[in-house]
């Protein structure tokens, strides 16, 4: 009789920790899920901006240097060149800060994970 009730809470056991393994490969599988979202949305939004800027930058030098052709055209030039590679130099900083701060990949998980054996160890 008592090997059956061992048997019955063995199981019982095994099948509590197998639906604990099954829910945090679902919190697993939606962070990915959501990680990739986010980031396809964002790289097509990075490369449409980036294109739009850099062919309103080439147009504003152009107007630039067309408009002072007579006067100082390589003044306009140089000012122009030297603002592009201080903005894109600033531009290049905000970027790795940005990424050097971003948050933990899978951070609801690991939470959740520790949780679990925050618990276990009460036990």
């Amino acid at each position: 009789m008592s090997q059956e009730n061992l048997l019955s809470s063995l199981k019982h056991l095994v099948s509590t920790g197998a639906s604990i393994a099954q829910t945090r490969l679902e919190l697993i599988s939606t962070d990915v899920q959501i990680a990739r979202t986010k980031f396809l949305s964002l790289f097509v939004m990075v490369i449409f901006t980036l294109f739009f800027l850099f062919f309103g930058l080439v147009m504003l030098a152009l107007l630039i240097v067309i408009y002072s052709w007579e006067g100082d055209r390589m003044l306009a030039l140089g000012l122009l060149t030297s603002s592009f590679l201080g903005v894109g130099f600033i531009l290049a900083l905000v970027v790795l800060h940005s990424l050097k701060t971003m948050p933990k990949l899978f951070e609801a998980t690991i939470a959740e994970l520790a949780k679990d054996r925050q618990e276990l160890t009460k036990r």
